[in-house]
């Protein structure tokens, strides 16, 4: 009998040789798109009862299944619901079929579509806007993303953040985008006082709370972190794996460079003196009145003692930087009441009360 049931019974070589030709065969039906990662099988503790993905999406038909298998199996046995928010910036090849396919298959994957392309700052914040999670992550759909730092994000927030920013610190980018985002991030952590490494990253975990209370549009998607942060909300960063673009193209091109840093400057004034515009207009007005009056003064001391003025062109140098500070001053003073006026209790964000 038991040299029957020896025979009969597979041996371990068999059993290793076939689970072998068993995930051979399942990994190779499947196209990998990250390197492969042993599933966890532990539930993570993670305080946040559901979470919203939002993730705006232009021409990226290629993506956006293996996008939702990645995402699927990131946040397997997690123990945390999810849904995801596809925002279709006007795309003209097959995506918004695509995500319509895969809204039919799972409720959990919803979508909007717009009517023409707005900009990812608008995706956005039609996202935060029909978000039910008490936790909001976003990521761009193009695979450079990956979704397996989403619980890395979480985790982080679950220290007490309010916002959790990715730092590409490897880039898989073309060079020149690679300099021109560095010396962006530079100026940005210059002019803001705000030391993070990589404010445009796609990856960002957000509270409820801090996409409710902040507007995005134009290009300020680039400086989310900032209005946060200037909002009274806790910001921190980590670094998260950057994978090389898959499919398609970059939607990167020279002249949102140049939009970014003007947007900063719109970020930097609506934040910093929306409420106290004579602080900014007064300081600009002051230096130009005082730097005239200088000009002006040293002027008059060389025709006191005979030098005449006739062919100096700085006396007009000066008169002109003296009439622009009058005019930044009255500037500053029609703002302050115009900001008297509009006082609303509303405006001011009330973190508890008992």
């Amino acid at each position: 009998m038991k040299e029957n049931e020896n025979q009969n019974s597979p041996t371990n070589t068999q059993l290793t040789s076939n689970s072998g030709q068993k995930k051979q065969g399942y990994y190779t039906r499947r196209r990998r798109y990250y390197q492969y990662r042993k599933p966890n099988k532990t539930v993570e503790k993670i305080s946040f009862k559901k979470l919203s993905i939002v993730v705006p999406l232009l021409d990226e038909e290629d993506s956006l299944r293996p996008l939702v298998n990645e995402i699927n199996k990131a946040l397997l046995n997690k123990g945390i619901q999810y849904e995801v928010l596809f925002i279709d910036d006007g795309s003209k090849d097959k995506s918004l079929k695509i995500i319509k396919e895969l809204n039919a298959q799972n409720k959990k994957f919803k979508y909007f579509s717009f009517q023409k392309n707005y900009g990812k700052s608008a995706a956005l914040q039609i996202g935060f806007n029909n978000a039910t999670g008490d936790a909001i992550v976003t990521m761009d759909a193009d695979l450079q993303d990956d979704p397996a730092e989403i619980i890395n994000l979480l985790k982080k927030l679950d220290e007490g953040y309010d916002l959790v920013s990715g730092w590409k610190k490897k880039r898989q980018d073309p060079v020149i985008k690679k300099i021109s985002s560095r010396f962006f991030n530079f100026i940005t952590r210059i002019l803001t006082g705000i030391n993070i490494h990589d404010f445009n990253c796609g990856l960002k975990a957000y509270r409820k709370d801090v996409v409710k209370n902040i507007k995005v549009y134009g290009e300020l998607h680039r400086y989310v972190p900032v209005l946060a942060k200037w909002q009274g909300y806790s910001i921190t960063e980590i670094v998260v794996k950057h994978h090389p673009r898959r499919y398609g193209k970059t939607k990167f091109g020279i002249s949102r460079f140049f939009k970014g840093f003007i947007d900063l400057i719109t970020v930097l004034f609506s934040t910093r003196y929306i409420k106290r515009p004579m602080h900014f207009f007064g300081f600009l007005g002051a230096f130009s009145f005082l730097t005239g009056l200088v000009v002006n003064g040293y002027l008059t001391y060389q025709w006191i003692i005979g030098i005449p003025l006739s062919n100096r062109p700085m006396l007009f140098l000066g008169i002109l930087l003296i009439i622009v500070g009058v005019q930044f001053f009255s500037t500053g003073l029609l703002g302050e009441i115009l900001v008297h006026n509009s006082m609303d209790e509303k405006e001011y964000l009330i973190k508890d009360k008992g």
